[in-house]
């Protein structure tokens, strides 16, 4: 895991719920705190789980939440798991519909609902460097990443950047739903996750290859749209000198509440562990970071109780261009000072995913996507315009559609007086409502977009 580790993304169902009027103070500032039931079409009662404390206007808030959610929701989705999104929009039902909406189509891309189905190339599971330690003193997971056994550059030769975020997302999945076991027995607080990570000699500079930082920003900002407060605390110990150079390009896709929670220490500096001691019993953390804990082979490192990471070795690397695709790729030269424009029209009441995959011959382009709307003219960026290294490694992405919209993919060698750009491309337009639909990177093979219901 990395700092773009705690990341991406629930199938809808439809599912009506009359939710009951839980007794209340008539002071709207009169904090509230209980666990709430209700009850869905069967009449049947649901505990929602343990909840934090609000106030009366906040609870009407939530109800109000809930009744615009209405089409999307299922019985996993309780009122917790709504507070994470309105907490997340400060309140403001509006942003927070609009965010959740968003996350729940994400998931259903993903098919998250049978990622544990999905079995994640050997690179990913055994070089991924992290270990779920145990629990703090209020039930939370505690996650130990050593940070510095991990080869993102032997990573990115071994999988996709689509392969690499949807594992992540696979790992957050399990770790929401140990933190939701261990509420039932230690309240709410046990739903948000401890993570700790050791960046001692960490060799920053291959985040300067263009792939790396790409994916690290994209998994972040993956994170931040599907994941919102699920960190509880974030210790980056033995931080590199130019550490706070990185972080600070990072922070800007990360929410202040998200920043507020992370604590950064440079190489030497031991004064983190009275913080985190504070709420993590030291006979439950590894002893080479300052706790008691060792593994059963006597580790300090508690290495049988992680997956420890390490430089991955050249005989799991891909050749991406090798790989067999059913895509019908093409091949174009794009001229110097000109542009290759694809129009993609998705007619009304069809859902599509608009997926693209290619890559160019020596040289870089620039990729963006823009849409029209049929009825109202109206413009929008989708994807804005800007240069992607895909003579680096493979350029992989989908967006969701609108319908009776007109979609235009855009590679633009305009920039350029001296020469053409060589590319390779598949573009399309792929049902999200398919069954054994075309695999959105070359490595997926048993990914599927989930059926819409």
């Amino acid at each position: 895991m990395c700092i773009g580790v705690l990341l991406c993304i629930c199938v809808k169902s439809k599912q009506n719920w009359q939710r009951f009027n839980v007794a209340q103070s008539i002071n709207p500032h009169k904090k509230i705190r209980n666990k709430i039931s209700c009850r869905n079409n069967n009449n049947t009662k649901i505990m929602s789980g343990p909840l934090p404390e609000i106030t009366a206007e906040q609870r009407a808030t939530l109800e109000q939440f809930r009744k615009q959610m209405d089409d999307a929701l299922v019985d996993s989705h309780d009122d917790y798991f709504l507070l994470r999104w309105l907490r997340a929009r400060k309140w403001n039902l509006e942003a927070a519909e609009k965010m959740l909406r968003a996350s729940l189509k994400t998931r259903a891309m993903w098919n998250v609902d049978n990622i544990d189905k999905w079995d994640p190339p050997k690179a990913l599971k055994e070089y991924l460097p992290y270990g779920l330690i145990g629990y703090d003193n209020e039930g939370s997971p505690v996650l130990v990443c050593p940070f510095y056994n991990f080869d993102i550059w032997g990573m990115m030769h071994c999988v996709t950047r689509f392969e690499f975020q949807k594992y992540l997302v696979l790992l957050i999945e399990r770790f929401m739903k140990t933190a939701y076991e261990q509420s039932l027995d230690h309240g709410w607080k046990a739903r948000q996750l401890v993570v700790f990570f050791d960046m001692q000699d960490v060799n920053l500079k291959q985040y300067a290859w263009r792939p790396a930082a790409e994916c690290i920003i994209s998994s972040v900002k993956q994170y931040e749209a599907n994941f919102p407060e699920l960190l509880k605390m974030c210790y980056i110990i033995n931080a590199p000198k130019l550490f706070s150079v990185a972080f600070n390009i990072v922070k800007k896709f990360l929410d202040e509440n998200t920043t507020s929670k992370i604590v950064i220490y440079k190489s030497g500096v031991d004064k983190w562990q009275q913080q985190l001691f504070s709420h993590v019993n030291p006979k439950v953390f590894p002893k080479a970071w300052g706790g008691e804990l060792v593994d059963k082979l006597g580790d300090p490192q508690c290495k049988s109780m992680m997956t420890w990471g390490g430089k991955l070795p050249e005989d799991l690397f891909i050749d991406q261009n090798s790989q067999q695709s059913d895509k019908d790729f093409k091949e174009t030269q794009v001229p110097k000072g000109d542009k290759l424009k694809l129009h993609f029209k998705v007619n009304l009441e069809e859902q599509k995913v608009l997926s693209w995959e290619f890559r160019t011959i020596d040289y870089d382009i620039k990729f963006g996507i823009y849409s029209v709307d049929e009825k109202s003219g109206e413009k929008r960026s989708e994807v804005p315009l800007g240069t992607v290294y895909s003579n680096e490694m493979d350029e992989i992405g989908y967006i969701s559609t609108r319908p009776n919209t007109t979609y235009t993919v855009v590679f633009d060698n305009s920039a350029s007086y001296l020469r053409g750009k060589k590319l390779r491309y598949w573009v399309d337009l792929v049902s999200d409502e398919e069954e054994g639909i075309t695999e959105l990177t070359n490595q997926m093979d048993n990914t599927q977009l989930a059926a819409q219901q």
